[in-house]
């Protein structure tokens, strides 16, 4: 299939450079709520007002890192400025892989020195990804990186603007606990503690899923084809404890609504031809496109995405081709806010036709 087909002109000033404040007075567009491609306007806050007692949420508790270090290389007396930016964990401890600038004067065996603190040994290159090994003096690892490192905005933001403190605060959703992200599970983002009390107040469940978003999230499409396209893997964790409360819920009648395109494609690789879920730690390198067959998620929150974005090919998978085309072409007509820092639509599953297929 043509990546054409996944194509449309965004206005780059609907490009969100900070957040709505409070974070659920942000905008949200539903789709398919009513009937097969309807489309109507709200605000996050309303977000109980969709859904039903027995739903469960399933949001993703990764933590953004502060993966952006900045260091010197120094070989044979030529001194280097190096930018790395770290993007996927190795399972060896200690040991990632990176983007790095200039990576054509990186080698291995090269040292970037990134503080008194930090240092990264260089294992290998491969074009501009580079395998580093990260050594800590002091303290831990991760506090190195906590103290040394920068926070990495999304670079349609930060060919803007710069990270700041603010950042700190509005970069990271209620729900970060575990540590290793690169970018944040942006719909996330929308929660507060009030809305989150109002949704259980209706008897809406809550259960926490664990993927570690890359730097892959925001590399573009390369191929003219979706099936030329190669998906970054992606580590993330379903405990048998989540797995179960799924299984009980959907038995019991209640939807399962994914919060954000990260939870989605985790529960997608959990789950079998059945519906039922299972324990999964592991991998993933999932590319949800049209022709997929949705086991898992019944109700779809997440933001909106860029033209020609393997993003909005998932979300067009889910709710229609036809449908995703003219609710974003309402979007930007209403001046929705678009991407990390944007605004919300929350998608209903469109039923088995050839405009989902």
């Amino acid at each position: 299939m043509s990546l054409d087909r996944f194509d449309f002109v965004l206005p780059e000033a609907l490009i969100a450079l900070r957040p709505a404040q409070p974070r659920d007075a942000a905008r949200m567009l539903v789709v398919n709520a009513k009937s097969a491609g309807s489309i109507s306007d709200a605000h996050v806050r309303h977000l109980p007002d969709y859904l039903n007692a027995g739903d469960v949420l399933v949001v993703n508790d990764t933590q953004v890192i502060h993966a952006r270090l900045r260091g010197q290389r120094t070989r044979a007396g030529s001194v280097v400025n190096v930018e790395l930016l770290l993007h996927k964990p190795s399972a060896e401890p200690g040991v990632w892989h990176a983007f790095a600038k200039p990576a054509r004067r990186l080698a291995a065996g090269d040292i970037v020195e990134v503080s008194p603190a930090l240092r990264a040994h260089v294992r290998g290159r491969d074009g501009g990804d580079v395998e580093v090994e990260l050594e800590a003096t002091g303290m831990s690892l991760d506090e190195a990186i906590a103290q040394t490192g920068e926070m990495p905005l999304p670079p349609y933001i930060e060919g803007k603007r710069k990270a700041d403190a603010q950042d700190e605060r509005d970069y990271q959703t209620v729900f970060a606990r575990a540590q290793g992200s690169v970018a944040a599970p942006t719909a996330g983002l929308h929660f507060t503690p009030a809305l989150l009390e109002a949704l259980e107040s209706i008897g809406i469940t809550r259960q926490t899923v664990t993927l570690h978003v890359g730097a892959g999230t925001f590399l573009p499409v390369k191929s003219d084809t979706l099936d030329g396209h190669k998906m970054h893997s992606e580590w993330g964790e379903v405990t048998l404890e989540t797995a179960a409360a799924l299984n009980a819920a959907r038995a019991a009648g209640g939807r399962i609504v994914a919060v954000g395109t990260t939870s989605m494609r985790l529960l997608e690789s959990a789950v079998d031809t059945d519906g039922v879920f299972h324990p999964f730690t592991d991998e993933t390198d999932i590319f949800i496109k049209p022709g997929h067959t949705f086991n898992a998620v019944d109700v779809l929150m997440t933001n909106f995405h860029l033209p020609r974005s393997t993003l909005f090919v998932l979300v067009s998978a889910f709710a229609g081709q036809d449908t995703m085309h003219a609710a974003y072409a309402h979007a930007i007509k209403e001046t929705y806010r678009f991407y990390s820092y944007g605004d919300a639509s929350l998608l209903f599953r469109a039923a088995c036709t050839d405009e989902s297929a």
